[in-house]
């Protein structure tokens, strides 16, 4: 699996679709992610979500870095897209969730959470390449980096760790100084009055 470092630089040349990522058609992900602010589940079950948040504190996990995808909520916003813009990929996760499931108690006679971080990547690398490993590799990066809006990137935690400084509608020359690291603005694109919350 990549590292952590790995992942990071790979994802500095992303920036940009990360930034303010709509994940399916806009009308679509808009609807969808208005009720992200709750923590209730709207799509996965309660032992799929702990499953769920297992596997995305593996694959960007916190460490001395930072805090890393669980931090960063991206499990929420998993959760809401598959109720929206992603919903005919639930089937998907439903399946891939059991299947780690399965896995883990194959192995070693518990739930895939309750196993040591070594036994959760072990089962993990045994996954890559398959097409559940990278639809919630994918997902997890996206939920980590995209507009907070979605539901992921809590606390901007996902555009501090690449330094990405927030959404402008104005970049003033200080801004484009390449001495001086930016000033985050912690701001989502749906922050600024010329984007329409309600409907689009």
């Amino acid at each position: 699996m990549l590292t952590r470092r790995e992942m990071l630089q790979q994802l500095g040349a992303m920036i940009g679709v990360a930034a303010g990522f709509p994940i399916a058609g806009r009308s679509q992900a808009r609807t969808v992610a208005l009720p992200a602010v709750g923590e209730s589940l709207i799509s996965l079950t309660s032992a799929e979500a702990e499953t769920l948040r297992a596997i995305i504190g593996r694959l960007i996990p916190a460490d001395e870095n930072g805090p890393g995808a669980l931090e960063a909520r991206a499990d929420r916003f998993i959760d809401r897209a598959l109720a929206g813009a992603l919903k005919n990929q639930r089937d998907a996760y439903s399946t891939g969730l059991a299947a780690i499931e399965k896995e883990a108690r194959s192995k070693k006679s518990t739930s895939f959470s309750k196993l040591s971080p070594a036994d959760q990547d072990a089962i993990l690398t045994g996954m890559q390449g398959t097409s559940f490993f990278i639809l919630v590799r994918t997902h997890t990066i996206q939920g980590t980096f995209s507009d907070p809006f979605y539901g992921g990137n809590e606390n901007f935690i996902g555009w501090n760790l690449i330094g990405y400084p927030g959404a402008r509608i104005v970049v003033s020359a200080n801004l484009q100084r390449m001495d001086v690291k930016p000033e985050p603005s912690n701001k989502s694109a749906y922050d600024y009055g010329m984007f329409n919350k309600g409907e689009f």
